[in-house]
């Protein structure tokens, strides 16, 4: 054999004196096979690999076993760009640690599309080279989605996603239930007037923090201002939020509750004894602020180690086990910029 040339299964069975298939059923068979081999044999291909070298060819393992062991990660924004890095960067974390800990590699997949927005299924997409795939976004594309759930390929979300032909498997936080703590809060604090700042849809994080916001003012909290366009001037943001006499503003992005705090101390206010700001979200940056504001954690490695061992459990178990959808909880952050309403 020349020494050069990678070693085959049929080598090693010319060298054991045995048939390729044996060499095979030592290599990849199941216990029951393999206990119809004898022990002799066995020791024999299995020295024989050890003292060659031997490695297997991955094309040929996958051919034989239907799996690669890589798993795909799309992300339909940029996910290492300085302007995302604070969105993406801990998913990636958990998926990594949790994909190495069960022995698959990881594959990112950017896709190809017109503009800023991917798609998973262009033309010169690679998605079957993965098992399965992981995918992630503030927002998706609802016909991919569909068309992911009509398939047969392994696929789980991060972030809660409504139904597209059945039930989204996904790992996502539970925006509801922590921006109504915050309210309640707020609400203990002695806050009656509130404002609300940023969109509430049509992605399903937005839409739910509006809906845990609204299911939590009852009867005695007034929504007093609602914006969900805040492109304006800070000076114009802070003037329509005084103007409403709100004592606390909601802000769903960190960057608005920054603007409206740098307005503030222009103007002579103090936080929170003139103004309270809440930001619905936790983030790494703080846009150059260092005020801690009051908020709640995103557990986003935890969402990408649990979306990886989920998509894992498909992967192996086969898709049509029964969907999980689970939400993670979002601890409160205390901050200090919540404080008792100021009576007006």
């Amino acid at each position: 054999m020349a020494a050069t040339r990678r070693l085959t299964q049929q080598d090693i069975a010319k060298l054991a004196g045995v048939s390729q298939a044996t060499v095979s059923l030592v290599l990849n068979g199941a216990a029951s096979a393999l206990a119809r081999i004898p022990a002799e044999t066995r020791e024999r291909v299995q020295t024989i690999i050890r003292n060659t070298g031997y490695v297997p060819d991955p094309i040929a393992r996958r051919m034989a076993k239907g799996s690669n062991r890589i798993l795909g990660v799309f992300t339909y924004e940029p996910a290492f760009p300085n302007a995302h890095a604070d969105f993406f960067l801990p998913f990636l974390f958990g998926i990594e640690e949790e994909a190495q800990a069960r022995g698959y590699d990881l594959l990112l997949l950017t896709g190809a599309g017109e503009g800023a927005q991917r798609k998973i299924f262009a033309e010169e997409g690679r998605l079957r080279i993965a098992d399965g795939c992981i995918v992630l976004g503030k927002t998706f594309d609802r016909a991919e989605l569909a068309q992911l759930m009509a398939g047969d390929y392994p696929f789980v979300a991060i972030g809660r996603r409504e139904d597209a032909g059945g039930p989204v498997p996904f790992v996502g936080g539970d925006y509801a239930t922590a921006t109504g703590a915050l309210v309640q809060q707020a609400r203990a604090l002695g806050h009656r007037r509130l404002a609300y700042l940023g969109p509430i849809g049509p992605a399903e994080s937005t839409s739910d923090r509006w809906q845990g916001f609204t299911a939590a003012l009852g009867s005695d909290l007034q929504l007093v201002l609602k914006l969900q366009d805040t492109m304006a001037a800070d000076d114009d943001l802070l003037d329509a939020l005084l103007a409403s006499r709100a004592t606390a503003a909601f802000c769903v992005e960190l960057a608005d509750a920054v603007r409206l705090e740098r307005a503030a101390k222009a103007r002579g206010l103090a936080l929170p004894a003139d103004l309270s700001l809440v930001a619905l979200g936790s983030h790494i940056r703080t846009e150059g602020s260092g005020t801690r504001f009051a908020s709640f954690s995103i557990p986003r490695e935890e969402m990408g180690r649990q979306a990886t061992a989920m998509l894992v459990r498909r992967v192996e178990g086969g898709i049509a086990q029964a969907v999980e959808q689970v939400l993670l909880p979002c601890e409160p952050i205390g901050g200090e910029t919540l404080g008792p309403a100021k009576v007006h």
